[in-house]
């Protein structure tokens, strides 16, 4: 049956009955304007705490995800997270082991090591700090951040003066 179904397909790819194959490629790329709009990845995670799917977080939310949070990572049971597994922490709730907040911000008596009140207590001042209109909950907008200038790995590029080429190096050669 196979030898079959091959010499068939040979058949008609050299009879050119098969019609005309039309190949869709996707268009050149185009460069991607810089966003003026983003959301830092402690903003993303206080939006993920939002429990009655309202599209705000209240503070009793913010406080039940940070504790979530915190015993998800604190699978010795400790009370406590060493800097490392603040990292695993952070690599897992924030998208990246070096995203703020950083454990040296929110370790407060500098023991090397961060407790829930801790963490529940630098939360608590980043719920004061996006609570922009005091209504003691955090809307999705309250969680933007608005650039006003375009930016790029090096920081804002309004007013940079442009890139000028690399000198070329020269060679010394030795005196023979």
């Amino acid at each position: 049956m196979l030898p079959m179904i091959v010499a068939w397909a040979l058949q008609a790819a050299a009879s050119g009955d098969g019609g005309e194959v039309v190949v869709r490629a996707p268009l050149p790329a185009t460069p991607q304007t810089p966003a003026t709009m983003v959301v830092e990845p402690v903003a993303m995670m206080i939006a993920a705490f939002d429990a009655d799917g309202d599209g705000l977080v209240d503070r009793a939310e913010l406080s039940d995800g940070v504790r979530r949070s915190f015993e998800a990572v604190d699978t010795a049971k400790a009370g406590r997270l060493r800097y490392i597994v603040f990292a695993d922490w952070s690599e897992r709730w924030l998208g990246d082991r070096n995203a703020l907040p950083s454990p040296f911000e929110v370790d407060r008596n500098q023991d090397d090591q961060v407790s829930l009140d801790e963490l529940q207590d630098h939360f608590s001042r980043l719920f004061a700090r996006y609570d922009r209109d005091g209504d003691r909950r955090i809307s999705r907008t309250e969680l933007l951040t608005y650039r006003t200038a375009p930016i790029d790995a090096k920081g804002p590029t309004a007013g940079r003066p442009p890139m000028k080429p690399a000198p070329k190096s020269e060679k010394k050669r030795r005196p023979e």
